[in-house]
């Protein structure tokens, strides 16, 4: 296990928590609390060691893509691919904005 501490830049903090995917079976979940406006803090536990460049790119890939609230993003994964970190992230965002 390793595990893996990213920063971004966010907006305004995130309106509640919220939480997307469970681990097991090659999967991941996020779980987003509100954070420090302006920045996003993401801390990965992953199964799968040596791979904190390819984490650093796809989450700055995800968070570039567009507007994402300050938040603190809690990441235990278990072998997903890149695709389904994306999925799940944008799942907690989108989560986010349910009544």
């Amino acid at each position: 296990m390793e595990r893996l501490d990213f920063q971004f830049t966010g907006g305004a903090p995130a309106s509640r928590r919220a939480y997307a995917g469970v681990v097991g079976s090659g999967d991941l979940e996020v779980l987003l609390t509100p954070g420090n406006a302006g920045q996003i803090d993401v801390a990965v536990t992953t199964s799968v060691n040596g791979m904190s460049a390819t984490w650093q790119a796809q989450l700055a890939r995800v968070f570039s893509s567009h507007a994402w609230p300050a938040a603190r993003i809690i990441i235990n994964d278990f072998g997903a691919t890149p695709a389904v970190v994306r999925l799940r992230l944008e799942q907690a965002l989108e989560a986010l904005a349910q009544p």
